[in-house]
């Protein structure tokens, strides 16, 4: 007879992902992580939650794009075969938590220079978005397509110098990390990793407060 352990945890690999990402309001976190974990031991599952992006439940497109955010930070070349239809939600989507999500994922996948500037145009729209939070994450997207797509360097230092002066607190505090970034590596034939949208303390401080259900506050 198996342990209780094993079939709690069988239980879990037998669910769903929209089923795990059903509850909780529109921008919750919800079973997020249970998600990132549960794929992380059955890569197979990563179907079920691409699909869920274009669920008509905003709340569950919303978990399923933090999930695949945080899925492709050390694994981007998982969700590779997906580039094409995300480069198009990317495009399309008008929610937030989405916008911000895939700004961050879809420059850490392998694209030709004209996917680049079509990546980096939709970017570029997502600076005037109302959000700090779709803002901040399009300029982190853009400096991070610099890496494929040399030409677009000398605009998105400018654009980093910009908002490191005049943007929201969180605009600021990403500029000039990713600046310092650019310095220290001169962003030339160097292997470097992408600094996670939310990984400096002064970042997480700059950002709206967490309400108590634990979704950022835009407000």
């Amino acid at each position: 007879m198996p342990a209780k352990e094993s079939v709690g945890q069988k239980s879990i690999g037998q669910e769903s992902i929209r089923k795990m990402l059903r509850p909780g309001g529109r921008l919750d976190p919800g079973r997020v992580w249970e998600v990132v974990e549960l794929i992380d031991g059955q890569p197979g599952k990563l179907t079920q939650l691409v699909e869920c992006l274009w669920d008509e439940d905003p709340a569950v497109a919303n978990r399923a794009a933090d999930a695949l955010e945080r899925v492709t930070r050390d694994r981007p070349a998982q969700a590779q075969r997906w580039k094409e239809p995300l480069l198009g939600l990317l495009a399309e989507t008008e929610e937030k938590k989405l916008r911000w999500n895939l700004a961050l994922v879809i420059p850490r996948l392998k694209m030709t220079l004209p996917e680049c500037c079509r990546a980096a145009a939709v970017l570029r729209a997502y600076l005037d978005d109302q959000s700090s939070i779709v803002k901040t994450s399009a300029l982190h997207g853009l400096a991070d397509l610099t890496r494929q797509d040399r030409a677009l360097l000398p605009e998105v230092l400018d654009l980093l110098r910009v908002a490191g002066r005049s943007g929201t607190p969180a605009m600021r505090a990403r500029s000039r990390n990713l600046l310092k970034e650019f310095e220290k590596s001169s962003w030339e034939g160097k292997q470097h990793s992408s600094l996670h949208m939310f990984s400096n303390c002064a970042v997480i401080r700059s950002l709206p407060r967490l309400r108590g259900s634990g979704h950022l506050d835009e407000t």
